[in-house]
């Protein structure tokens, strides 16, 4: 089974994407949905957050006030690691499972939907990174449309984030969501049949001999971590 790794930037319409996707019966697994299963009532995530910040970061039913949560972390960078090392651990064991599960279902390639891809270091474990690109002014646009933000909060937000051009150095794919909402679909459609293409009408043959299943994701592996690793040095020399 592929795992197609997706990311973008804030407001470049990466969840617009995901549900094309899902709407098309592609197998997503979101890594904010898990965020959020994580530390539900009951959890040893929340239980562990809990005990690191107190009983008042709770709601009276039970469930993390994630607004007094972020205002407690949002200035504090030594408070934002202790919780990242609390949810980020947790968060990728259920996508691990999530993964499992999708294999185990015979799919042919599952979407990782995950924020943080390239940051997180997560891309070096996925097949095919995709990234939902858009113009820096339109991204700007976007998110001030869309949180009634000012033009300064709204340049803050997006100058405290990975530039989207970054993230695209680390494409296999790029899909532009530069368009209308109906060029973003017919991308979306290419690139679903794009993977079938590519998956082939063997691609059961991994199932039936788990070997190379094995062998294949190692060697993809390694090729990335090698053209990533060549890509860098010729970005050094230039």
């Amino acid at each position: 089974m592929l795992v197609i790794g997706l990311t973008g930037g804030i407001a470049t319409g990466k969840s617009t994407v995901s549900k094309l996707l899902k709407d098309k019966n592609v197998p997503v697994v979101d890594a904010d949905v898990l965020a959020r299963q994580v530390v539900q009532p009951g959890t040893p995530g929340l239980a562990k957050i809990v005990k690191e910040f107190g009983p008042e970061i709770l709601l009276p039913d039970g469930t993390l006030d994630r607004k007094k949560l972020g205002t407690i972390v949002f200035n504090d960078e030594e408070k934002r690691k202790k919780l990242n090392a609390i949810v980020h651990p947790a968060v990728k064991r259920a996508m691990f499972m999530k993964v499992i599960g999708h294999w185990v279902n015979s799919e042919k390639y599952c979407i990782l939907d995950v924020p943080l891809l390239i940051e997180g270091g997560l891309w070096r474990w996925v097949g095919k990174v995709v990234v939902v690109y858009c113009s820096d002014d339109i991204q700007l646009q976007r998110l001030m449309r869309r949180d009634g933000s000012t033009l300064e909060d709204a340049s803050a937000r997006l100058n405290s984030q990975m530039p989207i051009t970054e993230k695209v150095a680390y494409a296999d794919v790029v899909i532009d969501n530069s368009g209308t909402p109906q060029e973003l679909n017919g991308q979306v459609e290419a690139f679903v049949e794009r993977l079938d293409k590519e998956m082939g009408p063997l691609w059961w043959i991994g199932y039936i001999l788990p070997f190379v299943s094995v062998f294949s994701a190692i060697w993809l592996l390694a090729s990335r971590r090698l053209g990533k690793k060549r890509t860098a040095q010729k970005q050094k020399k230039s």
